[in-house]
């Protein structure tokens, strides 16, 4: 851990500190990203978790609207570019370590690709899997082209 978030664990109530700063103690991994896990402003539903590097991070504090970095596509991903379903951003939190970040979202529409509000519909039981949500819009209608660019 550094410095920086050792100075934190015993920072009072309110204390503020230098945002670049805190930027700099930042514990990406090994190839420069940290989990960003987002949930739900106003209710706490845990939507999905995906990861940022810092390029990412910074578009999303300066802009309001949530940047990933997508590791399939090897490039910054702005949340609902493709399906419109975007998040905007209502609040960003390091945890004590600083290598893992909460981000509390305005979510339009289903934040999972699968077309479900949350990613997390796979409940794992005792013995079986059960999925607990429904999609909310066909994944097939969420991510077709519109018509002058197919």
């Amino acid at each position: 851990m550094t410095d920086t978030f050792k100075q934190l664990e015993h920072a009072k109530l309110d204390s503020r500190m230098p945002l670049a700063e805190v930027l700099e103690a930042v514990r990406f991994n090994d190839v420069g990203l940290i989990p960003a896990i987002a949930q739900q402003h106003d209710s706490g539903e845990v939507l999905m978790m995906a990861w940022m590097n810092r390029e990412a991070l910074e578009e999303t504090l300066a802009t309001g609207r949530v940047c990933y970095w997508s590791r399939s596509r090897g490039k910054l991903w702005r949340k609902g570019e493709s399906s419109g379903q975007q998040q905007h951003l209502r609040g960003a939190s390091l945890d004590c370590d600083g290598d893992t970040l909460l981000l509390q979202v305005e979510q339009t529409g289903p934040a999972c690709h699968t077309g479900r509000r949350s990613c997390f519909y796979v409940a794992l039981e005792e013995s079986e899997v059960r999925i607990t949500s429904e999609p909310l819009i066909d994944p097939e209608t969420l991510y077709r082209k519109p018509a002058q660019e197919r």
